[in-house]
């Protein structure tokens, strides 16, 4: 690890100038992924900033009759909040789903939104990756794929987006507030905060260089049945090769958001509008666009029967 500079700030306003006056330099909260990132050298921050101290840890009823999530909400309070569990329980269930009790009694909800990939190109440093060093080219393509992207890929980046809990915000239409070093604020619907790979993987969300995640805001709830459900090569501690996200009424409408075949997760308004037709129509697409490697394309073929049981289940229940 190389040295770092280290600060504890006092507001959002002050971090995102402080971040903006030390080129280089990182918010930390919670810390799960920037450590790891940065014991490999994958991640070199000259600088830290603790955001640690920020009164941005609490779950509060908005006007509208959601909730407002703050940025340092570590990921065990809001999978136990009651509110989550009763209205938003698709949440709550990707949350328990993901990591161990451990890394969520500290990961937070502005972290998750923002952790890199797993890609396994992309933590060796001795292999070419776009998304960590630009330009030097994708060691999966043509390497070892079975993790990777289905779709929504570029010729430049196949990874996939890892987090169980923005598969859910993709699915309940979350947005997210941000402070910038000038004062501004600004609300990013969730479906426009990742960038797609093209040409430039390493740019991951469209946040400018200081702007800071203070909350992220959920709408009213929608009712339905919620399910999650999670596909992966052991029953714990290991990301999802296929991850479905589902709420399903009673009249057989609803909407689905599909995590680990992409770099974001993978929603499609004209995949939800099929709902009633059953899961074939929905699944044809979500993945209309699809481009496997010869070692993931097992992933069409996982997904598409994952999604046909949640929806099964779905609409089993009374």
């Amino acid at each position: 690890m190389k040295a770092f500079s280290y600060e504890k700030v006092t507001s959002p306003l002050e971090a995102a100038r402080r971040v903006q006056q030390n080129p280089g330099a990182k918010f930390i909260a919670g810390g799960t992924n920037l450590l790891d990132l940065m014991k490999l050298e994958i991640e070199t921050p000259a600088h830290l900033i603790d955001v640690n101290g920020l009164a941005l840890d609490k779950v509060e009823p908005t006007q509208q009759g959601g909730l407002r999530i703050g940025a340092l909400v570590r990921n065990t309070d809001l999978a136990a909040d009651m509110r989550v569990r009763r209205d938003y329980a698709v949440l709550s269930r990707a949350l328990l789903a993901g990591a161990s009790g451990q890394l969520r009694n500290q990961a937070t909800t502005a972290g998750n939104l923002l952790q890199r990939t797993r890609c396994p190109y992309f933590y060796d440093t001795y292999q070419p990756c776009n998304k960590r060093q630009p330009g030097s080219g994708c060691a999966a393509i043509g390497g070892y794929s079975r993790q990777h992207a289905v779709v929504g890929v570029s010729n430049d980046c196949i990874a996939t987006h890892p987090s169980d809990m923005v598969v859910a915000m993709r699915l309940l239409d979350a947005t997210i507030e941000t402070v910038s070093p000038d004062g501004s604020e600004r609300a990013i619907p969730i479906n426009e905060f990742y960038r797609t790979p093209g040409q430039t993987p390493h740019l991951e969300t469209v946040l400018n260089a200081g702007e800071f995640i203070t909350a992220v805001l959920l709408p009213p709830p929608v009712g339905g049945t919620h399910i999650y459900r999670k596909v992966r090569d052991r029953a714990s501690y290991a990301f999802a090769l296929v991850s479905i996200a589902a709420i399903v009424h009673r009249d057989n409408s609803g909407r689905i958001a599909v995590g680990g075949v992409a770099h974001q997760p993978w929603r499609r308004t004209s995949a939800d509008s099929e709902l009633p037709k059953g899961s074939q129509p929905v699944f044809d697409k979500l993945f209309e666009d699809a481009q496997p490697t010869a070692d993931n394309q097992f992933k069409l073929i996982l997904a598409k029967r994952t999604l046909a049981s949640v929806l099964a289940e779905a609409r089993a229940k009374p």
